[in-house]
């Protein structure tokens, strides 16, 4: 029987039509494997502060916190995720909406409690839902303490500070105590309402919580 050869120059120009067909497709695939992924998504969950109330969106807390992290050299892109107003019943109401890449997410609120006078057993258990509901998707949570001043009275004040250490130890999750200190009630860091600070205040606001996130990013 004879068998069928195919010329060595014809083989050649087969071979090669194919891998000139072939080679976009697998440069293409080449690209996609070696693309290096984006780096960890951190979300910001707050009030008025994290929205930047009365600031530029570059001079808010979310953009200070990047270049906070950016300069500690710490891979992360930051969201800002701040409603003028919430309370931490409208934040436990919108906590399922933070974005599904989320590595990290910043729990800062209470101060909107504290405004309307909340009994500090209701901002807990809110809070300890949205600790709950984040652990739950597999989200390191740093929970941003808030320190209620004394005028509110001692008792008041105490119950409702305490919230935050407690609940961080209690669900295991990061803590950044009273980043709020220090800032507040000083002029030369807050808006002129007294309640907002402005772009310094927000910038050291940020580089409080900066090294808590950074823990939280390594796990």
């Amino acid at each position: 029987m004879e068998k069928f050869h195919t010329p060595f120059r014809d083989r050649r120009a087969v071979i090669g039509a194919l891998l000139a067909l072939g080679l976009p497709g697998a440069a293409q695939a080449a690209r996609r494997k070696i693309a290096p992924p984006p780096p960890p998504l951190v979300t910001v969950l707050g009030d008025s502060i994290t929205a930047g109330l009365g600031l530029a969106q570059d001079r808010a807390l979310p953009a200070w916190l990047q270049r906070a992290l950016d300069g500690m050299k710490i891979q992360a892109r930051v969201f800002g995720f701040g409603v003028i107003g919430d309370t931490t019943q409208a934040g436990l109401s919108r906590v399922e909406r933070i974005p599904a890449e989320t590595a990290v997410c910043v729990v800062a609120l209470g101060g909107n409690d504290l405004l309307l006078g909340a009994d500090p057993a209701w901002t807990r258990e809110n809070l300890r839902a949205i600790v709950t509901r984040l652990k739950a998707r597999g989200v390191r949570v740093v929970l941003a303490g808030v320190r209620a001043p004394g005028l509110l009275g001692i008792d008041y004040a105490r119950r409702f500070t305490e919230i935050y250490p407690a609940l961080a130890r209690e669900l295991g999750v990061f803590y950044a105590p009273d980043f709020f200190t220090g800032v507040i009630g000083v002029s030369r860091y807050m808006q002129s309402d007294g309640i907002h600070p402005n772009a310094e205040g927000a910038r050291i606001i940020a580089e409080r919580l900066a090294p808590v996130v950074a823990k939280a990013l390594k796990g």
